[in-house]
């Protein structure tokens, strides 16, 4: 499964270093006071609920890290659908390492596959429609690039990444530049002409505005269903259509039956309740002791 464009190995790495750094830090006194150095394990990753694999990689990465004789065999890819009681990977190594690094992959995969199984409810209520599901900016801090990487998976697709990859001009903006027409010809004399510019609108005296103005991207913003429908006729494919605030399951179909392009959903990242996995290990005695 593609990564995406910002969960790039550099990234990974570092991102399961400072993670950890602050769980592991110098060592893990259980393991090092009660396993024997010479007792090595077995264990599988385990879903006790269902959901959509994201983090695989990130996982692998946790123990390797830990240590890098641990052999990590995984038994499904990214964007896959399982159920409780499938096997996702297999770990073989020192009992201590495995240990370690446990409660690190797991919260990674955890969270992951969360994103991912949500973002695959909200894909699948429009797949019948034109629209497409896109992410936001409302991530988790440090998380950012995995999580985006996770709505991949789940079959979303990724909005801008920060605040210095695209152009998203909200209410704020226009209050402070003076008006919808002034602020897009204020990022349209600044922007590189390569940038897109997109601009949110609350009615539909701005959306025209932001008509003349000539907007790339349109946002409806918290609009009501037949507020979109009329958004989405006076734009008449003039520009892309984004339909955002507030979007839940029940009522994300009926949004994209109004015509809209997109649809940024901030749940997928910022409420994604976490799939239980957990790590069943089966220690095997070898010769060893505690030092």
């Amino acid at each position: 499964m593609d990564l995406g464009r910002y969960a790039d190995p550099t990234t990974i790495s570092e991102t399961v270093r400072l993670a950890l750094a602050e769980d592991v830090g110098p060592g893990d006194i259980t393991g090092l006071t009660t396993i024997p150095a010479g007792l090595r394990g077995r264990g599988a990753l385990l879903a006790k609920g269902d959901g959509v694999l994201a983090g695989m990689t990130v996982a692998a990465e946790c123990f390797a890290q830990v240590d890098e004789g641990v052999v990590f065999e995984a038994l499904a890819c990214d964007g896959d659908r399982f159920a409780p009681g499938d096997r996702l990977a297999t770990v073989t190594g020192s009992a201590r390492s495995l240990l370690a690094a446990e409660r690190v992959a797991l919260n990674f995969l955890q969270r992951l596959c969360g994103v991912a199984m949500l973002t695959r409810l909200f894909a699948e209520e429009v797949e019948d429609t034109r629209a497409v599901i896109v992410d936001t900016r409302k991530t988790t801090p440090g998380l950012r690039a995995l999580e985006k990487a996770a709505v991949l998976a789940g079959g979303g697709r990724n909005h801008r990444y920060a605040l210095y990859d695209g152009i998203l001009i909200k209410d704020n903006h226009i209050q402070v530049a003076g008006g919808v027409r002034q602020v897009v010809e204020r990022a349209r004399a600044h922007a590189p002409h390569t940038m897109k510019i997109e601009i949110e609108t609350a009615t539909l005296a701005e959306v025209a505005e932001a008509l003349e103005a000539d907007a790339d991207i349109i946002m409806l913003d918290n609009m009501d269903l037949d507020q979109m429908a009329q958004a989405v006729a006076m734009i008449d494919g003039r520009a892309l259509v984004e339909a955002s605030g507030g979007m839940c399951l029940e009522r994300v179909k009926a949004v994209a039956e109004t015509g809209v392009d997109l649809i940024s959903v901030g749940s997928l990242t910022h409420s994604a309740p976490a799939v239980d996995i957990s790590l069943e290990l089966e220690l095997e005695p070898e010769t060893g002791d505690l030092g």
